[in-house]
């Protein structure tokens, strides 16, 4: 019982620390980042088991996350309410080819950040813009003007 609750607790730390590090840096990850994943993923690990590397410990770890990820997925498929909170929001950047300086200082991006990714979409300029949106998976999405 007390890997599960381990896990628990872990998952829940961390839904709250992706969620609080933002979808944006999480898209585009440099190589330390990788890296930096891999340690958290072994201390994680540590933390969870302790000294338990037995076949049996290790099964009631992958299980326990397995369904809380699928429990999380119907809790935000189920309740409409828990989605903004589980999986985020879309977020306006551009408007008819205006940047929205407000969303970028709480996405923590910068101008040049959405035209280097207009850029590698076939478009020149933030004004050939209409709508720019930050998706939920942290890729961003461009409607050109017609």
């Amino acid at each position: 019982m007390d890997l599960v609750l381990r896990t628990v607790f872990v998952f829940v730390l961390i839904l709250i620390v992706t969620r609080a590090v933002g979808r944006r840096e999480l898209s585009s990850m440099e190589p330390f980042d990788l890296i930096l994943l891999v340690v958290i993923g072994d201390l994680v690990q540590q933390g969870v088991t302790q000294s338990d590397y037995s076949l049996t410990g290790v099964s009631i770890v992958i299980v326990t996350m397995a369904l809380l990820t699928v429990f999380t997925a119907w809790l935000s498929f189920r309740f409409a309410r828990l989605r903004p909170v589980l999986e985020g929001v879309p977020v306006l950047l551009v408007a008819d080819g205006r940047v929205i300086e407000k969303t970028l200082r709480a996405e923590r991006m910068t101008v040049e950040e959405i035209a280097a990714e207009a850029r590698q979409q076939q478009i020149g300029s933030l004004d050939q813009i209409a709508y720019a949106v930050l998706e939920t998976s942290g890729k961003i999405s461009f409607l050109p003007k017609s």
